[in-house]
């Protein structure tokens, strides 16, 4: 069985489809999706949606690239954290990359996540581009350790990732480990610790080789898988038993629900 960690099938190009995403999930062997809030006007269709279907489950967030939305607050967060299908906070962190300029309500509102998510007892999903330093000094500065959590779709350094392993946190892999210019990542991937790794999607964005360039969706992480096992060289059957149950450790409120 595997699991995707982290997509977003709320979006709509993957929404409209469900059916054919859900028979391609169960032909892959892929049991599980998280679909990751990215604010929270649409967080009530995403909840809609994993509502309807038991494959599903959702994080409450808001994504650092959102600047005109609706700011949450740890009261906020933590109260919509009570569905019974919400198992973390989140996607939330810094982006450097996308948007410049004084970003001071990026660090106020990922501060805010990681105290709502240390109130509630649940695992934190982390975006950071070209941002890590920052990032790992405010996850030191307001304990995120306690709550621990993910660095999703990973493309920092092995110092970053050991920093972030420090700090009780997993690392997730995306599409960006298949290609052929992410030797970096690749390293990093040789080189984690087996109890934490994560795979992921990120769809309807960075689809795997051989399917760069296309349209994503949970059914292809399996192709994330079976990169890091040949970069380990390694049967691909150990990164599948691994990653699901590092998922199902750190995300435990859907065990606790019966899935």
């Amino acid at each position: 069985m595997y699991v995707d960690s982290h997509c977003h099938v709320d979006f709509p190009e993957l929404a409209a489809q469900m059916p054919d995403i859900l028979a391609r999930m169960k032909n892959n062997h892929v049991d599980t999706a998280l679909c990751v809030s990215v604010n929270l006007p649409n967080w009530p269709n995403l909840i809609a949606l994993v509502e309807r279907h038991p494959e599903l489950w959702a994080s409450v967030g808001v994504h650092p690239d959102y600047e005109d939305t609706i700011e949450p607050t740890v009261d906020d967060l933590v109260s919509r954290a009570t569905h019974p299908k919400v198992v973390a906070i989140g996607e939330t962190g810094l982006d450097y990359f996308r948007l410049t300029g004084d970003l001071t309500w990026q660090r106020d509102r990922f501060r805010q996540h990681i105290r709502a998510a240390r109130r509630c007892g649940l695992p934190l999903i982390i975006h950071t581009r070209s941002s890590a330093e920052d990032t790992l000094t405010l996850m030191r500065e307001e304990g995120a350790e306690q709550a621990r959590g993910v660095m999703h779709c990973f493309t920092e350094s092995w110092d970053v990732a050991r920093a972030s392993m420090d700090l009780n946190f997993y690392i997730s892999f995306s599409g960006i480990v298949t290609f052929k210019n992410a030797l970096a990542l690749q390293d990093v991937a040789t080189k984690m610790p087996l109890d934490r790794i994560l795979i992921e999607t990120d769809s309807p964005y960075l689809a795997p080789v051989p399917f760069r360039g296309k349209l994503n969706d949970p059914s292809k992480v399996i192709y994330v898988a079976e990169k890091i096992a040949e970069l380990r060289g390694i049967p691909v059957s150990v990164i599948e038993q691994a990653s699901t149950e590092n998922f199902f450790t750190l995300f435990n409120k859907i065990c606790h629900q019966g899935a």
